[in-house]
Parts: structure tokens; sequence; C-alpha cells
């Protein structure tokens, strides 16, 4: 029997000293250089400290250690001590706006063609209805790709786990002439869909009443499903897969020729992408429910959703149930039971480990799906840990006298998110750390004022907080991102928006 190898403690200065030597592969390498940055974050003598700001009258865009301006038109890095201006692309007219974009980066396993698809690149749909892929280290236009002189394209959306994306049209909506006229339109709208690492296209479909049926609000692509909204409040799942196999009529490739286009090259002007997969009946529905504004969540281990009855009596309630056979599990409906603006949120947690996130203002429940397999029984919902606000309990007196002598009775109790109270905002996951970053607002002092909380991912000990020096006005948007060394905030102010940028620095410096 092999001896017990024991767990001991490594210090950055010998994990260092083991990556100049080579003896770590290169995964280890990623995991032990957060390790020591996780520990420097932590330490007492390091603090983040706001290095920068920038204001723009449009909206900021932050991704992956980049802030785009003016519409993606000019970018800032943020991987050195302060941001810094990367590049301006070329000033473009009306028709060449860009309407979306995402950010794209090639897994490390993979082989590719070309050297450009290894590298970060920014796929952008203009309303000329051109996808272009732009290098996102210089801005140079790597790729472009028409769609359609057909089809108004005008939105972008990932599907992660199939390396996918999407490109979804304008929803085709009836007109009062054409009512009146009784001229039907069944097309709703167009979806595009692509692979990535290399670019390719996977087919163009089209929507339509007479296929999924009236009442189609809106179409996503996720983790391989397509998911249909209806007007009713219903939400339908089907399998892409087995669309593709049963549907799809020619197998398309940019930059070749296409007999569905009479010989015309594929993603050229003005002939774009043909719609290569023909649904003409409805598919299998994988799954169907009726759920508050039309809002399902699918996650956890094994499968489970999440949803809200569109009944009066469950709102504000979240229902957490088998994706198998639809069994609620137990403890399974969870309420937050607060008095507030916000209302609470809950989602799976990005961390892959199954657990649900429950936000509200004053509480964060981490939860976590029990499971028995082959006994029959319901799962169970237990918390995994919780975390709390400081809440001012001096209960607030409901009667009032004034200087003249009146009474005044109040007929409302404070909120749960009231300004003047401790409140939880957001919370962001901070994967390569594994630390939770909770923003919370007081304002106590007569202004709003907004910190940042670091738990630990794992058991939710509170490790240290970070305050921010900007005001925290509630009433406008924020937005909050935590990348290792950077904090990236991102507000609203009346018309303008404004972007601060934390660094991680030793303290006093």
């Amino acid at each position: 029997m092999a001896p017990c190898r024991r767990k001991r403690a490594v210090n950055a200065t010998e994990l260092l000293t083991r990556r100049s030597r080579g003896i770590t592969d290169a995964g280890t390498i990623v995991r032990l250089n957060m390790k020591v940055l996780r520990a420097l974050l932590l330490q007492d003598n390091r603090d983040f400290t706001k290095v920068w700001s920038k204001t723009s009258k449009s909206t900021i865009m932050y991704e992956n250690g980049k802030i785009y301006f003016e519409n993606y038109q000019n970018c800032y890095s943020c991987v050195h001590s302060e941001p810094h201006f990367l590049y301006k692309l070329p000033k473009r007219s009306k028709l060449e706006k860009f309407e979306d974009a995402l950010l794209c980066q090639s897994p490390l396993d993979k082989t590719l063609a070309s050297p450009s698809d290894h590298k970060a690149s920014l796929v952008a749909l203009t309303a000329n209805n051109w996808l272009c892929r732009l290098s996102a280290e210089t801005g140079e236009e790597l790729q472009r790709v028409y769609l359609s002189s057909k089809h108004k394209f005008r939105y972008l959306g990932w599907d992660v786990s199939q390396e996918m994306f999407y490109i979804k049209s304008v929803q085709n909506k009836e007109t009062p002439l054409a009512r009146q006229a009784g001229v039907t339109q069944s097309t709703v709208m167009h979806l595009a869909i692509f692979h990535v690492f290399p670019l390719q296209i996977v087919g163009i479909l089209e929507i339509s009443k007479k296929v999924f049926g009236n009442g189609v609000t809106d179409v996503v692509l996720s983790q391989g499903v397509i998911v249909v909204s209806y007007s009713n409040k219903s939400v339908k799942l089907y399998s892409f897969e087995h669309i593709i196999q049963r549907y799809l009529t020619e197998k398309l490739t940019l930059g070749r020729q296409s007999s569905l286009l009479g010989g015309k090259t594929v993603g050229d002007v003005p002939f774009g992408i043909p719609v290569n997969i023909q649904i003409t009946d409805c598919p299998p529905v994988l799954f169907e429910v009726l759920c508050s504004n039309n809002s399902i969540q699918i996650g956890g281990y094994p499968w489970h959703y999440i949803y809200t009855p569109p009944c009066k009596n469950h709102k504000g309630t979240h229902h957490i149930c088998s994706l198998k056979d639809s069994t609620l599990a137990t403890n399974g409906i969870q309420n937050m039971n607060c008095c507030s603006l916000e209302s609470d949120g809950i989602f799976f947690h990005p961390d892959d480990s199954g657990r649900i996130i429950h936000v509200g203002p004053t509480v964060i429940n981490v939860l976590k799906i029990l499971s028995e397999l082959n006994t029959g029984l319901p799962s169970k919902v237990a918390e995994d840990y919780s975390m709390a606000t400081h809440q001012n309990n001096t209960p607030t007196s409901q009667v009032t006298v004034t200087s003249s002598g009146r009474t005044v009775k109040r007929r409302f109790r404070q909120l749960d998110d009231d300004p003047d109270q401790e409140t939880f905002r957001m919370v962001e996951y901070e994967d390569e750390l594994d630390l939770l970053a909770v923003v919370v607002t007081n304002g106590e002092e007569g202004e709003g004022r907004a910190h940042i909380r670091l738990y630990d991912n794992q058991h939710g000990t509170l490790l240290r907080t970070v305050d921010l020096v900007e005001p925290w006005d509630e009433t406008y948007r924020h937005e909050l991102f935590f990348d290792k060394d950077t904090i990236v905030h991102i507000e609203q102010k009346k018309t303008n928006f404004c972007c601060h940028v934390y660094k991680l620095k030793a303290a006093g410096k």
C-alpha cells in the first residue's frame, strides 16, 4: 500500500520557481498563477485603487479585458497598470454602423487552418446585413460575410456550449392594413446559425406560424435547443440537432457555390446566405411549461428548471422542478418575502457546480440540489450557505407628530432596499479566482455609496471588502465586472455614461 501523501501549503516563491524550471504543464501553470494572484489579492497590504475614468455620450461595453466606446469604434485595453488606447476603427456610415457584437476566443485544444482563427476576434453585425470579424487587438477586418438582401438581421446571441452563435432577424409584424385586407403573414423571423473556430455557416431557418403556431414572441438558441416563447406565457423547447438532421436541404460553405443560389457564391453580395433549413412540419416538443414573463432557466445536477407559474398567488415565488418529470423538489418553492422596488433574482451558479444563487435585497442564498438516484424520491433543495447585509433593526415609528401637534400615521413600511439601508445590488463571479464579488450600497450619509464584498465561492466566507470611490446613484443603470486584478464599474449619469477602472496595487502606492 502506498504511503499517504500529505497535502502541504506551497508558498508563492516555490510556485514561481517551479514555473521557471518548467516542472509543471500549461494547465497547472495557469492554476498555480491564479492561486498566487488570489493570495496576493487577499493580503492586507494590497488594495484596489481607482486608476482611470472616462465618460461617453453612448453606451460603454466591457468584455474580457477590453473597454469599448462609441459603439465599438474605440477600444481600450485593461491588461496593464491602467487602461491604454488600443485602436480606433474608421468612421462608419449609418448603413455600416454596428447593430450588435460578440467577442470570440478560440479554445486552446484545437488546431485551426488560419493563424488568425487562434486569436481573439470581435464578430459584429452591421445595419446593412454584413457580418464582420475583426481582430480584437488591432481592429483589422479579418473576414466579411453578407447575410441577406431579403431579411433584416439585428441581434446576436451565444450558444456557448455548442461553440455556436446565432443571428436573429427583426420580427415580421402584421400591419393593420394587411389585417384589414385579410392578408396573413406566416413568417415571424429568421435565425442564422454559425459555428465559430473557424467561422462557418450552419444554416438559416425560418420561424413561421404555420410550423410553430400563432403567438410566437421570441426565439433563442441555447445549449443545442431552440427555445420558443409565446404570448400565452408558454415556452416550448425543440432539439436543434433533430431539426438539422431532418430538415437540412444543403450543407453550405462560405465562399463556395450553392445550388440554392443557382450556383452563386455563399456569403457574397447581393445573394447572401440562402434558407437551407426548410422546416415543413412542427418538430417534436422536448419540453413545455407555462411561466411568468416567459422566463425559464435550466441547469443543476441532475437537470432541473426554475420558473414562476403565471398565477397571481405565485407572484414572487420561484419553483425548482426536475426536468425529467416536472416533479417539484422538496423545499423547491423559494420565496424571499421581500418588500422592495427591485424584485429578487435567481439563477443557476455560473461555476457549473449545479448550485443556485438566490439574490434578495438583504440576503443572498446559495442553494444546492440533493438527489438520490434510482430511489424514485423527489430531489431536495437545501441551503449551502447564506450572506446577509447589516440592516438597521431599529423599528421605525408608524406615527409622526408634526411641529403643529398634528398626528400623521405612515401607511407604508420601510422598503427592504431603501437607499438608507445596506442593500445587495448585484453578484459577479470570478471563475479563475473562485470568488464572488457582491455589490452592497448604503446611503446613510445622505449620498449613495457602494462597496464590494469578496466571498469565498465554496464556503461563503467574507474575505475582504473594496470601497468604490464614486457615488452610487441607484436611479440609474450600473454594471460591474470583476476580472482577476481589475474591477470595472460602468454607470449611467443622466444622458451620459462613465467607466471607472480599479487595479490591484500595493497599499499606499
